[in-house]
């Protein structure tokens, strides 16, 4: 098909295909193409990158797509835990939902997408004793083959004898997950000595989890 000129209404050609676009650069297959009424395509290496048609643009992904927060909803006793009970997707005060959320059972977070998603731990801990508190330490833990977990971030603190009662403790983490199948998370506690960890409803313990991008 020839390139048309004409006064009124421009410069029209070929409607091209995604491996080999109406209008590129010295580079064949990279460049624009228009392959139906009301549509436009964008793509490099001759594979298609966006398009915009008159329902919109797709193939970008805008903003975060998936947030959310969890907490658990029990105060309990422990010097060792894995966190397996109690947690509960964080509804009060205004909290908000991004996209369908993380699922849990038995303390295992599930990923609803593959992304890159940072992770956020935080703690809050009861001293019960009157003695020194050397170590409080709060985990991370992730897996990649749905079965044996590593310690990805972790905090400590401490509480001594003649000091607040009260310790907090936080940590991130930014996981790749490329199989939500396989990819998980879980979180645990330990203390030198057994510690009240205190449920706040203001998310005394908590961990949030939000989707940044494509992994």
């Amino acid at each position: 098909m020839a390139l048309n000129i004409n006064g009124t209404t421009g410069i029209s050609g070929v409607d091209g295909s995604v491996s080999a676009p109406a209008v590129t650069g010295t580079d064949s297959n990279t460049g624009i193409t228009f392959p139906s009424a009301d549509t436009i395509k964008f793509s490099t290496g001759g594979v298609e990158r966006m398009a915009i048609s008159n329902s919109g643009v797709s193939g970008i992904t805008a903003g975060i797509t998936e947030a959310d927060q969890w907490r658990v909803t029990s105060n309990f006793d422990s010097s060792y835990t894995i966190i397996t009970s109690n947690w509960a997707r964080h509804s009060a005060y205004g909290a908000g939902l991004v996209g369908s959320g993380m699922s849990e059972s038995s303390g295992i977070f599930t990923f609803p997408s593959t992304g890159i998603y940072r992770i956020d731990f935080q703690t809050i801990a009861y001293r019960i004793s009157a003695s020194n508190v050397r170590f409080i330490n709060q985990y991370i833990t992730t897996t990649t083959d749905n079965s044996s977990y590593s310690e990805a971030s972790s905090t400590t603190g401490s509480i001594s004898n003649d000091a607040e009662a009260f310790s907090s403790g936080y940590c991130t983490f930014t996981f790749d997950v490329t199989d939500v199948s396989t990819h998980k998370v879980r979180f645990y506690v330990q203390a030198e000595q057994q510690l009240r960890w205190y449920a706040d409803p203001n998310n005394g313990i908590s961990a949030i989890f939000t989707r940044l991008g494509d992994t």
